[in-house]
């Protein structure tokens, strides 16, 4: 070969040598600007994702207090089930472990099996595991190492699961949780960031050849959780009870259909003291219907019509019908005409208005009738709002007027929500969004239909009568706690407005106590207490059962003492279909029966006319251990009638027992032996519809005491209620509680 010829073949070799070495280069120079440079932080992160293991350690969710401090929903500590896949060996590990872990936690083993194959270093199993399950599961960690030497692949974390005390207590307003801790309804879904805390980290070197074997040198950052604020709250449980109490015997007694609802605000804070829808459901269990005639309907259905009749009916339990749900407030309403009226100067205790049994507000209409189809004929303002007159009331409001009547609507809240710390809070509903009305319109809505408030509007609206014309806003979390219980923010009293003036809420509170002395409203009144107070009846103008008449809501409002009010309470049942529908009859009596324990409770100083002193129960003596001739003469000397059961001579039992609340001038039964006690039982009447004559001849006959409760004016009271139940059998001198209303005679086409 040519010295040219080889030269020009170094040439060439050189040339592609350059290029296979550029271009090997070049790539490998590209490949390496690629991985530093473009998915340099994404090779990182898989770096450090296969190095360490990422364990997340959930937050306690903070706790919920009443009032005093007692616990209404509370997170306990329970167990989570992991499984650490990437450590198990073969699938002979894999069925053991998912067979007895689903034999323990009640799962399906296949599952499981498909878990323990996963290539993960931390597989969540089940969740929220009780104690006792933990236990076994820690037993069957231990026997698969003995037994077949398998480790490492099963853990137990803390966890925390929501529980409620009291199941059902304030269900409306505490409301629950989900599965992930996460708030659903009520104050768990309003205040669930502050509740939630911060989720802590536990981040554990492994290596990455994927067999999940500990790094040759040791590695762990914790980052600690940190747990939730709590909430204390405005509610009073033992209120909270009462309310609880009666407005579900009252639910009972006059058949409802549509629930229940109580609200009591203070009237100087507007801390709402206790809020009750009955019936409620159980906050551990809130995925349970409790409604029976929803339960009854939904079990004809089949499919998917069954199922979305469920998901209705579970957001019907959930809703909260205190703040959530609209009404026609009824005769209720005729406080705020009233207080209208009274600071327009419209009316002074020299009006009169005349009411025939009808009233024809606009020409060519069909009369509006009174309860009364006779009459009152012609009464002061006082004497209206008493006898709770529509035609009235319709006069009243034509000498407001259209103009002033929806600045008042909307100066007391009716136009929009409260703002009370709770979701869901709906508005007023009034003729027009603008404001305006027609004549008819202003006549129906000075007795209060036509017009739609929610409950909480109503007591708050009432609440500023009640405190001299503040209108304020209401709220149910007072506090709010760090987790060492430090306070972190307090709630304010907060005032909206001044709606009207002290010297129109002074007179409104002197006529409403006459009311409920005298008037509509006396089936509200509480011995002592001076009671201030308006029952309501209003047409729903729906069929909500389906049994082809429209149906009604029984409602009262009201506030004690008169003279200075601390609390106002409003009551209302939707829909009852037992034999009375009025607000006097239905509502009132169960106002009464929270109002007389909770006065007391609250520590209100009682205030006694002479009658009611005369009428007044006193507490019982002992007489045990004396011989029967000197417990015979204790016994009258006190004021009883003495009966001697049995032929010993010392009293060995006595009933009423010592220390017992027995009426004045009752029956004290003497026992010479306990055998004796047994032997005499009586069986309790049935005191039903009795006048108070009636029922201490029959009380009588039987050696019964009874304590009488409800109206002021018992002569023309009948029972309503008897604590002990007809056909009981009890001891004589056993006290017997009865609560009485009055037996009002409205007419059919009233609505009060």
């Amino acid at each position: 070969m040519s010295k040219g010829s080889k030269s020009k073949l170094m040439r060439r070799c050189m040339i592609i040598m350059s290029i296979i070495l550029l271009l090997g280069f070049g790539t490998v120079g590209f490949r390496l600007t690629q991985l530093t440079l473009v998915q340099g932080q994404e090779l990182q992160q898989k770096a450090v994702d296969q190095q360490l293991t990422d364990t997340t350690i959930n937050a306690r969710r903070g706790t919920i207090y009443d009032t005093n401090g007692k616990v209404l929903a509370q997170s306990a500590t329970v167990w989570m089930v992991v499984l650490s896949p990437i450590n198990f060996e073969n699938d002979e590990e894999r069925t053991i472990v998912s067979k007895g872990l689903s034999e323990i936690l009640g799962l399906d083993q296949e599952s499981i099996f498909a878990k323990t194959k996963e290539k993960v270093y931390y597989s969540v199993v089940k969740r929220q595991i009780e104690s006792d399950t933990r236990d076994k599961v820690l037993e069957f960690i231990k026997k698969i190492k003995e037994e077949y030497d398998i480790s490492g692949v099963i853990d137990l974390l803390e966890d925390y699961k929501r529980y409620y005390p009291y199941n059902d207590f304030a269900s409306a307003v505490i409301g629950f949780t989900g599965s992930d801790d996460q708030g659903l309804s009520g104050l768990e879904y309003e205040y669930n960031e502050e509740l939630t805390g911060t989720p802590g980290r536990l981040v554990t070197a492994t290596t990455g050849n994927g067999n999940g074997t500990e790094m040759p040198f040791q590695f762990e950052q914790k980052v600690d959780a940190i747990d939730g604020n709590s909430l204390v709250l405005t509610i009073d449980e033992t209120i909270q009870h009462i309310m609880d109490k009666y407005l579900e015997q009252g639910n009972v007694e006059n058949k409802v259909y549509n629930r229940s609802v109580g609200i009591m605000m203070d009237v100087h804070t507007g801390a709402i003291l206790g809020q009750s829808v009955v019936s409620g459901y159980d906050l551990n269990n809130p995925f349970t219907l409790t409604d029976k005639n929803a339960i009854a309907q939904i079990s004809e259905l089949v499919g998917s019509e069954k199922e979305k009749a469920e998901s209705e009916a579970l957001s019907a339990q959930w809703r909260n019908k205190a703040i959530s749900d609209t009404y026609y407030p009824g005769s209720v309403f005729k406080i705020m005409t009233a207080a209208m009226a009274l600071e327009e100067n419209k009316v002074n205790d020299k009006s009169t208005f005349t009411c025939t049994g009808s009233y024809t507000p606009v020409q060519g209409v069909p009369p509006i009738h009174c309860h009364n189809t006779l009459g009152h004929g012609t009464q002061t303002f006082s004497e209206a709002i008493c006898n709770s007159c529509n035609p009235a009331f319709m006069q009243i409001g034509a000498s407001v007027g259209k103009t002033k009547f929806w600045e008042y609507f909307q100066a007391f809240g009716f136009n929009t929500t409260t703002g009370i710390d709770l979701p869901g809070e709906a508005s007023g509903l009034f003729f027009n969004s603008d404001g305006s009305m027609t004549d008819l319109d202003l006549a129906i809505a000075s007795f209060g239909q036509g017009v739609a408030v929610t409950p909480i509007q109503m007591v708050t609206a009432i609440s500023a009568i009640a405190n001299g014309g503040e209108l304020l806003q209401p709220y149910v979390v007072k506090q709010v706690l760090d987790p060492d219980g430090n306070v972190v923010k307090s709630t304010d009293k907060i005032v909206k407005r001044k709606v009207v003036s002290k010297e129109t809420c002074d007179k409104l509170s002197e006529i409403l106590e006459l009311n409920a002395k005298e008037g509509s409203a006396k089936n509200g009144y509480v011995a002592g207490y001076r009671v201030a107070g308006k029952t309501g009846t209003s047409e729903k103008k729906v069929d909500v059962n389906g049994d082809g008449n429209n149906d009604y809501i029984a409602s009262f409002c009201g506030y004690a003492p008169a003279d200075d009010p601390q609390v106002c309470l409003l009551v209302y049942f939707d829909a009852p279909l037992g034999d009375n529908y009025y607000g006097s009859g239905v509502a009132a009596p169960v106002f009464s029966q929270i109002m007389s324990e909770v006065m007391p409770y609250l520590s209100v100083s009682t205030q006694y006319t002479d009658e009611e002193l005369e009428k007044m129960d006193t507490t019982a003596n002992s007489y045990l251990g004396l011989s029967i001739s000197e417990a015979e003469s204790k016994v009258e000397a006190d004021g009883y009638t003495c009966i001697v059961k049995g032929d010993g001579d010392t009293v060995a039992a006595q009933l009423p027992a010592a220390s017992t609340r027995i009426p004045q001038g009752g029956t004290v039964v003497l026992y010479t032996s306990l055998e004796e006690v047994a032997n005499g039982e009586v069986e309790v009447p049935n005191f039903s519809g009795m006048t108070l004559a009636e029922a201490n001849m029959v009380a009588a006959t039987y050696n019964l005491n009874i304590s009488v409760q409800g109206v002021s004016g018992i002569s023309d009271g009948v029972v309503l209620t008897q604590s002990t139940a007809a056909g009981e059998m009890v001891s004589p001198g056993t006290v017997i509680t009865l609560n009485f209303t009055t037996s009002s005679n409205y007419g059919n086409n009233n609505v009060m």
